[in-house]
């Protein structure tokens, strides 16, 4: 919310607020019949004060349950009277919630919001013919009708400013029809007949009927805020649930982690937030991912054990769980954590009873999170684990299946698997696509391993895969067996795959291979020159399937490059000339 928008809350309560107080006191305030009353007026002022202290938050709306109170008090003692109570519960509840600075808008638009719901309700009672005397008592349509217009306005009337009150925060069209509007109606149903019963029984008993009704009336606010918290707690475990599924059913570890942080930041309130990971060979944490309104990494990216509250964490293996910054900021300083957070909580993600990283979240409110919030994280850095294990043994056994250990490229069992996909997926679309495939050979490659041993015959290999891959940075590139590499240039014809062989030739004969760990009597690193006889077939010029494509290639080069001195580059098209 703008600091702008914050200015025009505090000042439309200025002008408007003590305007109508006084307006009230001036019309209403000496029809309140306060002489011997003072301990009954305490009295109901204690009550709904105590009642306030009980509210369930929907969304961010807080709902408490002193309708009923404030309908005895607004019958008995009128108008005036009630405001000024329900004006005391509100400023009790606002203590309780403990706002913080940037929400401290929240005091004047909720006084505000309570003094014209108040309004509006007296106003419809009075408008279908509601009396402020012992006429109340009586239970005729004539007089229950102005009742239910005051239950009827308190709701509404409640619903509908704090509606416009949200739009204009946020500047978004909000949904009238929501959970708070219907927990208002359900609370106000139970709480307003057991106000209307107060009433009645104190016109007969006095004040004594304050603490008969009072004691229950509390108890009625306790359970449905307990049961309330019952049910919010079993949607938060539900979602808990839900996200461990999508976290376990990813083999990718980016997107566990993304979906990890997009999740925990919409079920709980993050404004800040930082994924570890526990590098073992130096015990030390790295940050591998920034979660909330973070813009940049904190400073620093690594953390030793005991250093910070992440530090801390990884050090004795136990979660942290801050309610405001007082509590941990002198104790166990950490500048990485920004200068507003508040409420902070921060868990070991373990795996095999062992700390593998930390999650650590923050929020810039006061007492933002709950003991039962930082149980659910405990149990999402669980499932996150979990998760994250699972996509690196995936993804490690992946590549161990498609990919050359030696040099990294794709094996020649994936290079084949791909090839007759692409292909049948063309005759699935009933097109003929052109895709060129290049076969090179390093000539004279068993010299190498005789001549320098088979490490240095390691080493040519694992370089010149380097160099393929980055001249053929689009293409799928991979080992065919022993000193043989293809690569599949899709999309791209005969003449694009003669330049970009010829180019791979020049790559490979005028830069030199350094070997490290040859096994001469030279102690420095030794040079060699080596080229390559590269073949080209292209389709559908060249074949009909796959399995053709990679014959005629290899055709392509024995004949066409080999067996015509070496170190040349040869189409199919033009052996089959020969």
């Amino acid at each position: 919310m703008t600091k702008q928008k914050k200015r025009i809350i505090w000042i439309l309560w200025l002008l408007i607020w003590p305007t109508l107080i006084f307006y009230l006191y001036q019309l209403m305030g000496h029809r309140v019949n306060i002489e011997g009353n003072w301990f009954d007026i305490i009295s109901f002022a204690l009550l709904m004060c105590i009642v306030s202290l009980f509210p369930i938050i929907v969304g961010e709306t807080p709902i408490f349950f002193i309708h009923g109170i404030s309908f005895a008090v607004f019958l008995h003692f009128g108008l005036f009277a009630e405001v000024v109570l329900t004006q005391i519960a509100v400023i009790a509840l606002i203590m309780k919630l403990r706002i913080g600075k940037e929400d401290l808008y929240r005091i004047p638009a909720n006084l505000l919001l309570f003094l014209l719901t108040s309004i509006i309700g007296a106003a419809v009672y009075f408008m279908l013919g509601g009396v402020n005397t012992d006429a109340a008592r009586a239970f005729t349509v004539e007089q229950q009708l102005p009742i239910l217009g005051y239950i009827i306005g308190v709701i509404f009337g409640n619903q509908i400013l704090l509606h416009l009150l949200r739009m204009f925060i946020t500047s978004q069209k909000e949904r009238f029809f929501s959970r708070s509007l219907l927990w208002d109606v359900l609370t106000s149903i139970i709480t307003i007949p057991v106000g209307y019963v107060l009433y009645l029984l104190y016109i007969e008993l006095g004040a004594k009927a304050i603490y008969f009704v009072g004691i229950p009336f509390i108890m009625i606010s306790i359970m449905i805020m307990g049961y309330y918290a019952s049910k919010k707690l079993n949607t938060y475990m539900q979602k808990t649930s839900d996200i461990g599924q999508k976290l376990t059913g990813k083999l990718d570890v980016k997107e566990v982690l993304d979906i990890f942080a997009a999740e925990i930041t919409s079920l709980l309130d993050v404004h800040y937030g930082y994924i570890y990971d526990v590098l073992n060979s130096n015990e030390s944490l790295t940050l591998v991912r920034n979660l909330g309104d973070q813009k940049g990494p904190p400073s620093p990216q690594t953390f030793k054990k005991f250093q910070g509250i992440s530090g801390m964490v990884y050090g004795n293996g136990e979660g942290l769980f801050f309610t405001k910054r007082t509590i941990w900021e002198s104790s166990i300083p950490d500048y990485s954590i920004p200068n507003d957070a508040e409420s902070l909580i921060s868990v070991p993600i373990r795996r095999n009873e062992k700390v593998v990283g930390i999650i650590t979240i923050a929020s810039r409110n006061k007492r933002a999170y709950e003991k039962y919030q930082y149980m659910l994280v405990e149990i999402m850095a669980n499932y996150l684990a979990v998760a994250i294990e699972n996509a690196r043994h995936y993804e490690s056994t992946k590549q161990k299946s498609e990919r050359c250990q030696l040099t990294k490229l794709y094996n020649y069992r994936y290079f084949e698997e791909y090839l007759h996909h692409l292909f049948e997926d063309m005759i699935a679309k009933g097109v003929k696509e052109i895709h060129s495939l290049i076969l090179l050979d390093l000539d004279y490659f068993k010299r190498v391993n005789d001549t320098y041993g088979h490490e240095s015959g390691n080493e040519v290999l694992r370089e010149l895969a380097k160099r393929i891959e980055t001249a053929m940075n689009n293409s799928i590139v991979a080992r065919y067996g022993g000193e043989e590499f293809v690569v599949l240039l899709q999309g791209r014809g005969k003449d694009e795959a003669l330049f970009e062989a010829e180019k791979l030739r020049r790559i490979i004969s005028e830069q030199p291979f350094q070997l490290e760990q040859h096994i001469t009597d030279v102690d420095n690193p030794i040079q060699v020159n080596l080229t390559a006889s590269i073949g080209i077939a292209t389709f559908p010029d060249d074949c009909d399937d796959p399995t053709e494509l990679i014959r005629h290639a290899d055709r392509a080069m024995y004949v066409g490059a080999k067996n015509n001195g070496r170190n040349k580059v040869a189409t199919y098209e033009k052996v089959i000339q020969m």
